[in-house]
């Protein structure tokens, strides 16, 4: 049975990121980079579908944040509001011994700050002081409440977050042996509209292959598009069938992509801006 300690050390991982960004245009959203890594890397599925403790995550996706947070700390990387990760100036041009050397040297930083502030808090997360590590939060909460949900109330839910997200006409059709469509839409961008067939999957672990072949051998005829919706997450394998070339593409939402849809449609997930008071001395005593 493979264990996350079959998994390489997350500190051989920083090279082939920097050089994935760079050859890749100097972007890449967060399911590009867990591609081209795990491709360098030559990691099979089995390796890369371990999952981390009960989270929505897997290891591999688990040990990456830490990749992204390091390489944001030592200023190599940074990211958009969107979820984009590019590289910056001084990113662009480290050699890879100074890559190499990252995740020492920010564990020395963190170190030093946190005795200069003499903090006893722990480096415990591969995303602390990131934006990473709430997000891992709230969403682990978010998908184990969705989990508990009836399947008709997380179909009424997909069925919303696509009405939230611009389609028409969604329907939640939930007929048994109809190769699990769940439901119909139509989405409409500008002058051109898509009829699109969508399966919602509570989940908690990894879908495979099988469901993504079986689902556009149902829609195949009768929309344009496919959408599989998901609390868990997919496998390599499968999210290379979603796209596989001559086949009608079938677009993937996992659990994170799910939590992340309803928070910017404000369903279930609430936010909130906090404001920070603090005392100017150096403006006072001016007076």
């Amino acid at each position: 049975m493979v264990t996350k300690s079959d998994l390489p050390p997350y500190d051989s991982y920083f090279i082939p990121a920097m050089h994935a960004f760079r050859e890749r245009g100097g972007s890449l959203t967060i399911e590009e980079m867990e591609e081209e890594v795990s491709e360098r890397l030559k990691l099979n599925d089995e390796i890369l579908e371990v999952p981390h403790g009960d989270g929505p995550r897997t290891q591999f996706q688990y040990e990456l944040a830490w990749v992204r947070t390091y390489l944001k700390k030592a200023g190599a990387l940074t990211n958009s509001e969107r979820a984009v990760w590019s590289v910056t100036p001084k990113g662009a041009n480290m050699s890879d011994a100074e890559i190499a050397l990252i995740p020492k040297r920010v564990r020395d930083e963190e170190k030093q700050r946190r005795k200069s502030q003499e903090n006893e808090l722990e480096l415990s997360s591969p995303e602390s002081a990131d934006q990473e590590a709430a997000d891992l939060g709230w969403k682990e909460q978010l998908l184990e409440l969705l989990l508990h949900l009836k399947p008709d109330s997380f179909e009424r839910l997909c069925q919303r977050v696509l009405r939230e997200s611009g389609f028409t006409k969604v329907e939640v059709t939930g007929r048994s042996g109809d190769g699990g469509i769940d439901g119909t839409g139509v989405l409409r961008l500008t002058l051109l509209s898509f009829h699109v067939l969508f399966q919602c999957k509570r989940w908690k672990g990894t879908v495979g292959t099988a469901v993504v072949r079986d689902f556009r051998g149902a829609m195949v005829g009768r929309a344009d598009k496919g959408l599989v919706i998901t609390t868990g997450t997919f496998s390599a394998d499968a999210r290379r069938e979603a796209t596989r070339d001559g086949a009608p593409a079938i677009d993937l939402i996992d659990g994170d992509a799910l939590c992340d849809l309803l928070k910017s449609l404000r369903l279930g997930v609430k936010t909130e801006l906090v404001e920070e008071v603090s005392v100017e001395a150096e403006a006072l005593s001016a007076f």
